[in-house]
């Protein structure tokens, strides 16, 4: 059976995603990041119930975010190692509101994003650069998003990005 250009055109394209997604996946090989007992983090103490959250469902992903862009900021030879202590994720949910609510994160000012972490910077050399901890918070994080992005981990995103903005020698 003979296929038609568009079917093929679509299965390059679909193959092509997907190794563009696999490669987005990987973490670079001069940033690590890891959770100090995850289980303790603010995240997961309010995790119960109906509003059990799988760790793996925003950890993962924040994991290798962190990675990729803290490496961007590195100069070449540098690494960095990254313990995250603690992870609060933005919006909370609001039992009394009713159980048409009951897996609906509601997201306002009142409910920030926070992220804790100690790192090592370490440079060409080897030698430490930098050691220190940083407790990430944005007051204003709901001034800063876009109605647009629907990524469920925006807000911690963001809270990445702020602090690597300045690059390596900020952190």
């Amino acid at each position: 059976m003979k296929s038609s250009p568009l079917f093929r055109l679509l299965c390059l394209v679909c193959l092509g995603l997907a190794s563009v997604t696999a490669w987005a996946a990987t973490p670079p090989d001069n940033v690590s990041v890891r959770y100090k007992n995850p289980q303790h983090f603010a995240e997961a103490t309010r995790s119960f119930g109906l509003h059990m959250i799988k760790a793996d469902a925003y950890l993962e992903p924040l994991r290798i975010y962190i990675a990729q862009r803290a490496s961007r900021v590195l100069a070449p030879g540098q690494r960095l190692d990254i313990e995250v202590t603690d992870v609060d994720r933005a919006g909370e949910y609001e039992p009394w509101r009713g159980p048409d609510f009951d897996d609906v994160r509601i997201i306002k000012d009142i409910y920030p994003p926070r992220i804790d972490l100690n790192f090592t910077l370490y440079g060409a050399d080897g030698k430490v650069l930098r050691e220190d901890s940083r407790k990430l918070r944005d007051a204003a994080f709901l001034s800063r998003s876009s109605p647009v992005d629907q990524d469920s981990l925006r807000y911690e995103k963001s809270l990445i990005d702020l602090w690597l903005r300045k690059g390596a020698g900020e952190l």
